[in-house]
């Protein structure tokens, strides 16, 4: 049978307040997903800066981005102050695990990863993952299992970096299937499929049927912004059909834990881009 899970990341505020929205179409169905949190300050107003990047702009008309985040995000870190995302949310997050699911490391401060990564210094590195990964102790009381970069960008210094915080697993590439990284001898396990956001509720569909004869476990990432928002109804057909086409979902931790790790290949880090993405992605 198929396998499918569902990695569920939270970029901003916004983002948890559509939580609930989220997991009750998941408990409809009984599905148990992973959610990989940021956990500090929701900076989105500064991604003005990036609209002078066509490729950005272009992604964010395309997509409906002002109408799908709302006018206050677009605002967060500039003329509004930024809320924190997941450490404002502890009740909302512990709850998650007594669902079984599973919760993870997304961000601290998703904006500045995912726009200035290259640009950071080691030390920033060093000093925005432990904020993460002490915040997610905080929240949860344990420490997490698993590093999902934001953006799905990631350079061999932050490999280098992770690899002190004894994470089981990563899920930080748009890579075809599940590899060891080659920087940190670290399980990769990427997310695989498109997002909705990229290629619509219809390209998806596709691709899950295209891709259901497969013995690769399949990774469908979600945004709880998008499809805990206006691309809700979507989200439900799109559930409904891989169920339908014989998925068995599970749950991101599951597929790590369950891997033969012995028997996937080595690989480098490389980046190049995926169709509609505004920004390079590690691969």
């Amino acid at each position: 049978m198929p396998v499918l899970a569902l990695k569920v990341d939270i970029d901003t505020f916004h983002g948890m307040q559509n939580l609930p929205r989220i997991t009750g179409v998941l408990e409809k169905r009984g599905i148990r997903a992973s959610f990989f949190i940021s956990f500090g300050p929701d900076r989105s107003g500064l991604a003005i800066v990036q609209l002078l990047r066509p490729r950005f702009a272009f992604k964010m008309l395309r997509t409906g981005a002002p109408s799908m985040y709302g006018w206050r995000t677009a605002l967060y870190g500039t003329l509004l102050k930024a809320p924190m995302i997941g450490c404002a949310f502890p009740e909302r997050i512990r709850e998650l695990g007594e669902l079984g699911h599973e919760t993870a490391c997304h961000a601290w401060d998703h904006r500045l990863w995912q726009d200035w990564l290259p640009f950071m210094s080691m030390g920033s590195v060093r000093k925005w993952l432990g904020s993460m990964v002490d915040a997610f102790i905080e929240v949860t009381g344990s420490r997490p299992a698993a590093f999902g970069a934001p953006g799905w960008r990631v350079d061999s210094r932050a490999l280098g970096a992770v690899a002190v915080y004894g994470f089981s697993y990563l899920s930080c590439t748009r890579a075809a299937a599940p590899f060891v990284f080659e920087e940190n001898r670290m399980l990769e396990v990427p997310s695989n499929l498109p997002c909705i956001e990229e290629v619509g509720a219809a390209g998806v569909l596709d691709a899950l049927g295209r891709n259901a004869a497969s013995e690769t476990p399949w990774v469908l990432p979600v945004h709880a912004e998008v499809e805990g928002g206006r691309y809700l109804d979507d989200f439900e057909r799109i559930l409904d059909r891989a169920l339908s086409l014989g998925y068995t979902t599970r749950r991101v931790c599951d597929i790590a834990e369950e891997i033969d790790r012995a028997s996937l290949p080595v690989r480098g880090l490389k980046t190049r881009r995926v169709p509609h993405r505004a920004f390079k992605c590690a691969v």
